[in-house]
């Protein structure tokens, strides 16, 4: 047995004992393993049977791969946030390098919408939406995680309402004015629609957890516990700035202008208007509000 083998057995032995398992069994576990494979590990055959047509229209699969794509890059975000959040010691360029993370995947989801913009048919889009009624991309749940995750929930409720809420005001209370409520209620009697009720009931009780747990965990309550020196930091201060652009702007005006190309003054597939729900100038959705000039935030969204 050569020096560098017999290193490498210490090393698992030392691991296993650790956790009071005997390494002998592990070693020998080994014996029968079957060699990995590109096909077990990633597991391409699963993923490509999850998409599932409800129509017989071919351009419907374009829809569907592309929100399962966002789906999965969401995840990807999540994952690059929960780092920090989790996080007890977190310097500049930690931060930072996941700020970047995040923003390239953001970066991506901004520009691909020419996937779906420019590769569906409008007759044929036209025909299979009405199929999914009720279902909208405003049922995303991971994307209304990333937004908790994120920011202070004071900063994601609706512009009307901001100076009703504060940090004792009940989370119950909170999410019933989150910015996005306005887009699934009926503003004369205050009635949630179907496409609403629906999504609650699959996740206002996960929504009502992330609430909390994200309070003192975001991003923006995260920046503002650095030393103040770290907080000054130039670099760390232009990856927030971008992050805070690109989701909240870029990502939300390529989805914008999307829509716009297939609904035109039509409502969304979940009966939203989508106009004052979607585009920035209207509900005001900054993340950070403190890094940006007077002049910036009074002008978000106006010039896109």
């Amino acid at each position: 047995m050569s020096q560098q083998q017999s290193e490498i057995l210490h090393r698992i032995e030392e691991k296993y004992k650790k956790i009071d398992q005997n390494p002998d069994v592990h070693l020998e576990g080994l014996v029968w393993a079957k060699p990995i494979t590109y096909w077990d590990y990633i597991m391409p055959d699963a993923l490509l049977n999850l998409q599932v047509q409800r129509t017989t229209l071919p351009d419907e699969m374009v829809f569907i791969m592309y929100h399962q794509i966002n789906e999965l890059l969401f995840k990807m975000i999540l994952w690059e946030i929960d780092q920090v959040s989790n996080n007890e010691n977190i310097d500049a360029a930690f931060f930072t390098e996941k700020l970047r993370r995040i923003s390239r995947y953001f970066d991506m989801l901004s520009t691909s919408f020419d996937i779906m913009g420019d590769g569906m048919e409008l007759e044929q889009y036209m025909k299979f939406r009405n199929t999914l009624t009720p279902a909208s991309g405003f049922q995303s749940a991971q994307y209304r995680l990333i937004e908790f995750a994120s920011t202070e929930l004071i900063n994601l409720i609706d512009y009307r309402f901001r100076f009703t809420i504060d940090r004792n005001t009940p989370y119950e209370h909170a999410y019933e004015h989150l910015y996005w409520q306005a887009a699934g209620k009926d503003h004369a009697t205050g009635k949630k629609s179907t496409l609403i009720r629906l999504f609650e009931q699959k996740y206002k009780t996960e929504f009502l957890d992330k609430m909390e747990s994200y309070n003192t965990t975001n991003l923006w309550t995260k920046f503002k516990q650095l030393p103040e020196d770290v907080k000054q930091d130039p670099k760390l201060i232009k990856a927030m700035r971008h992050y805070d652009y690109t989701v909240n702007v870029s990502w939300v005006m390529a989805h914008y202008h999307a829509a716009a190309k297939y609904l035109g003054e039509a409502a969304a597939t979940g009966g939203s208007d989508w106009r004052k729900y979607m585009h920035p100038k209207y509900q005001r959705r900054i993340f950070f509000p403190e890094l940006w000039s007077k002049e910036e935030l009074e002008n978000w969204g106006e010039n896109v």
